[in-house]
């Protein structure tokens, strides 16, 4: 699989890698044995980073992913986990104190005395303007607690803001054919200050599968159940903050665009890969053969100047008014 530097970690990573929220809840349920064989799985064929964070499952996708690390001890994978969700969302819970209690957390969960990359997960956005909190987390550098550190945020102006910023490594951001927003200016700005970009949603919560009808259920656990409002978190977390029978439609129309021989998911993936400045996407997989599809999709040849033109118009005419101007 194709391989692109993770920005200033200057580790290369697979264009695919495994989004491992749904390891650990949110999702609807995945066992034990079911969850160590998608990583398996995604390696296997090529995937190289994996994407986590200290509150999937109160730790349960970390703890999965150490064990997995440690059975597989040359599967030469990075781990991008992320903190701060596990305090009520004020600005003054960014500390130094905070961000190492973390770390020991996630360290023990993963197994390793030191974090690949350690990323803010979705922080209040003043955050992201605070000196106090690059220099915690240049500290957490300094004690060999992380090696690199970055940002996941919800909008363009809090993905500039921390591009900006002379360390950070990479930045987390929801990137998909209904969510294009984006490509205006966070991935010229990340391409130019050699900032890496992990694009996640890449699917808009499965949507982009072209697997769901207006009549598709989801379980109580599942946030594309009890998030549609946002009663939990940033709605744009959930179907990429379209609504549901909207983007069901549109889906349908996506998944006509996809050539022979190429799934839905595959075309959105690839999609993705082929936009200028993104570093690796994210997808999450809740079986082996949805990890073997998404990874798949890295061999797919670059889309062709006519469905580029036809993604766009979709999103412009069915997706654009509801989300561009939101995040």
């Amino acid at each position: 699989m194709e391989r692109r530097t993770l920005g200033r970690t200057d580790r290369p990573v697979s264009v695919i890698g495994l989004g491992t929220w749904q390891l650990g809840a949110d999702w609807g349920d995945v066992d034990e044995a079911d969850a160590l064989a998608v990583l398996e799985a995604a390696v296997t064929d090529g995937v190289t980073l994996f994407d986590t964070a200290d509150v999937y499952g109160d730790g349960r996708s970390e703890q999965l992913i150490g064990r997995f690390l440690r059975e597989h001890r040359d599967a030469g994978v990075l781990v991008a986990t992320k903190m701060g969700r596990r305090v009520e969302q004020l600005p003054e819970h960014y500390t130094l104190d905070n961000f190492r209690a973390w770390n020991d957390r996630s360290r023990r969960n993963l197994g390793v005395e030191t974090l690949d990359l350690v990323q803010l997960h979705c922080p209040p956005t003043p955050v992201y303007s605070r000196d106090e909190v690059y220099e915690a987390l240049d500290t957490l550098v300094d004690e060999q607690r992380i090696a690199a550190y970055g940002v996941s945020v919800e909008t363009v102006d809090e993905a500039l803001t921390a591009i900006a910023r002379p360390h950070v490594a990479s930045v987390q951001i929801i990137l998909n054919a209904f969510r294009q927003k984006p490509l205006e200016r966070v991935l010229p700005a990340a391409a130019e200050a050699g900032v890496g970009i992990l694009a996640r949603v890449p699917l808009a919560s499965g949507l982009l599968s072209g697997r769901y009808t207006k009549d598709t259920t989801f379980a109580p656990d599942d946030h594309r159940n009890y998030n549609r409002q946002g009663a939990a978190f940033d709605v744009g977390e959930t179907f990429a903050g379209v609504d549901f029978e909207t983007g069901v439609e549109a889906a349908q129309r996506f998944a006509e665009l996809a050539p022979d021989g190429v799934t839905p998911a595959q075309l959105a993936l690839r999609w993705i890969i082929d936009q200028p400045g993104v570093t690796t996407v994210i997808p999450g997989a809740r079986s082996v053969e949805q990890a073997r599809g998404n990874a798949a999709a890295a061999s797919v040849p670059t889309l062709d100047d006519a469905t580029n033109e036809a993604i766009r118009t979709l999103y412009d005419e069915r997706i654009r008014p509801l989300v561009h101007d939101r995040w």
